[in-house]
């Protein structure tokens, strides 16, 4: 193993136990067993370095989210089942990945002060649209890429917000169950008002 793979390794490691900006070059380094010169040679700063080791933990979320959702997209249910199955599937990576959605929450955050940041999370976030819409573009099968635009960003929004109160109030935050039954409330509302 090379040392941009062991200093993508460590950063993880040093995101998931401290954080995004409490993670040093120094701690990445040590773990990794590289030298302070190995982080600017393979990403050029600290910042690109994390930003590279979060994208790519997004990147694997995604993969394991959708290998996952496999099963829970079988089509012989109904599109309703389907989008609750997806969204307990989501829900529960807020478990399982719960060091990675903190983090990103924290990168939410800086992004507002770092305009490299913000680049990198607004093409993260331009990916991660274009997979929900795939994902869930099978349940509301959209005739068009723009409608497909619409329910990854609708998708992204409800799973943003959602991770945010999970992080903060697991206990009350909306179940995959709660979702679904709040949007056929919506849906009922707004189709039968005139």
């Amino acid at each position: 193993m090379g040392n941009r793979e062991k200093l993508l390794i460590a950063a993880r490691e040093c995101l998931e136990r401290k954080g995004y900006t409490r993670t040093t070059a120094r701690d990445v380094t040590e773990a990794a067993g590289t030298s302070l010169a190995a982080i600017g040679y393979h990403f050029g700063s600290t910042e690109a370095m994390l930003n590279t080791a979060l994208h790519q933990a997004m990147e694997e979320w995604g993969d394991r989210l959708e290998r996952t959702i496999g099963d829970a997209g079988d089509r012989s249910s109904s599109p309703v089942r389907r989008f609750e199955r997806v969204w307990a599937q989501i829900v529960a990576s807020f478990e399982d990945d719960r060091a990675l959605w903190a983090v990103l929450s924290e990168m939410l955050v800086q992004a507002q002060h770092v305009p490299e940041l913000r680049e990198s999370l607004t093409a993260s976030m331009a990916e991660g649209r274009s997979g929900l819409a795939e994902i869930f573009g099978d349940i509301a099968a959209p005739a068009d890429p723009g409608s497909a635009r619409l329910i990854g960003s609708l998708c992204q929004t409800l799973l943003t917000g959602l991770m945010m109160q999970w992080l903060i109030d697991p206990e009350h935050s909306l179940t995959s169950g709660e979702l679904t039954d709040a949007f056929r409330l919506l849906a009922t509302t707004a189709l039968t008002e005139h």
